[in-house]
């Protein structure tokens, strides 16, 4: 597995003139991800926390629902491969290898269980949730050099807990899914705060986690504003300088 950046010769145009730069790009690669021995998902990511990414995929897809479950989580660099073996022998949701979903990215079947609202009364002021975004922003040292990735952070109501920098947006929830699950971190007084454009896969794998607050540099699609809203989820979205917009369940907000 290569490593998060490679350099490429690029032309540089300023003031007028062309010049040759070695320019870091971030990674792309294809990634298999295996649930007891069994191929479901090829992720095209950025190559890095892959024992998270896979075990947040899996998460979000109903395969496995808590860390007890897994019994061994093998990593093969050199076959870009991620194998997650449980204490079963396939998942108790799945009855036809029809279950299993192969995919170019991160996105794959969730999870069909019927989820409960989030009734947590957890709560944010406004200046902390336009802190947060200046930190996230400022923070991302990936994309700060590549200008590449989307940068996920998760926290609490008082700092950033991690961070996970990647190409895909819904790969970042992922890595802080199994970020979570591996260190027994409750979700459901936790926030998620995000750059990129909030999607009803990204809503979906928020409602996963049980998280109850979501701040994003971006805007919501009208199907994640219709699923945050049957969720339970306030969405704190468009944050810009000292601006942003409450799209949905704004009592949680303390202005």
């Amino acid at each position: 597995m290569k490593g998060p950046t490679e350099k490429f010769e690029a032309s540089l145009y300023d003031k007028g003139t062309l010049s040759r730069v070695l320019e870091p790009v971030v990674t792309e690669a294809p990634v298999e991800i295996f649930f007891n021995d069994l191929k479901v998902a090829t992720i095209a990511c950025t190559g890095i926390h892959l024992e998270e990414l896979a075990l947040g995929f899996l998460l979000y897809s109903g395969q496995i629902r808590t860390l007890e479950e897994v019994k061994n989580i093998t990593l093969s660099a050199e076959d870009s491969r991620v194998n997650v073996l449980t204490s079963y022998s396939i998942s108790p949701d799945s009855h036809s290898p029809e279950h299993f979903v192969l995919s170019s990215g991160a996105r794959g079947r969730g999870c069909k269980k019927k989820r409960q609202a989030i009734k947590s009364d957890t709560c944010i002021s406004a200046n902390r949730a336009i802190a947060f975004m200046e930190e996230l922003l400022s923070s991302s040292q990936l994309h700060s050099m590549t200008h590449g990735t989307h940068c996920s952070a998760l926290a609490d109501r008082d700092h950033m807990i991690v961070m996970r920098d990647d190409i895909g947006r819904h790969n970042t929830i992922d890595m802080l899914a199994g970020y979570a699950l591996l260190g027994g971190i409750d979700c459901s007084d936790k926030i998620i705060v995000k750059t990129g454009r909030v999607s009803s896969e990204i809503a979906e794998k928020v409602w996963t986690l049980g998280i109850p607050i979501m701040i994003s540099h971006s805007v919501p699609t009208s199907e994640a504003i219709n699923i945050l809203n049957k969720a339970g989820i306030t969405l704190i979205g468009n944050v810009r300088g000292k601006t942003f917009k409450v799209y949905t369940h704004e009592r949680r907000v303390q202005v």
